[in-house]
């Protein structure tokens, strides 16, 4: 499953709008949506803030397994 799908389902498991997500970690929804999208590639700094949000590490979330 690629990364912004992984990001997704977490979110959407834990019953957190993107809006809810953004507020908890500072960014905009608008954020989350591009990300989610793979339209915006975040900082390191994101992708930790991310995970702790979600509560999964960050190859839970974005390591992309060789295929």
């Amino acid at each position: 499953m690629h990364p912004v799908s992984r990001t997704k389902v977490a979110r959407v498991q834990l019953g957190l709008t993107q809006q809810e997500l953004a507020d908890q970690i500072g960014v905009t929804r608008q954020t989350i949506g591009l990300i989610e999208q793979g339209k915006f590639n975040p900082s390191l700094a994101l992708c930790i803030q991310i995970a702790k949000g979600l509560g999964k590490t960050l190859d839970e979330l974005f390591w992309e397994e060789e295929t």
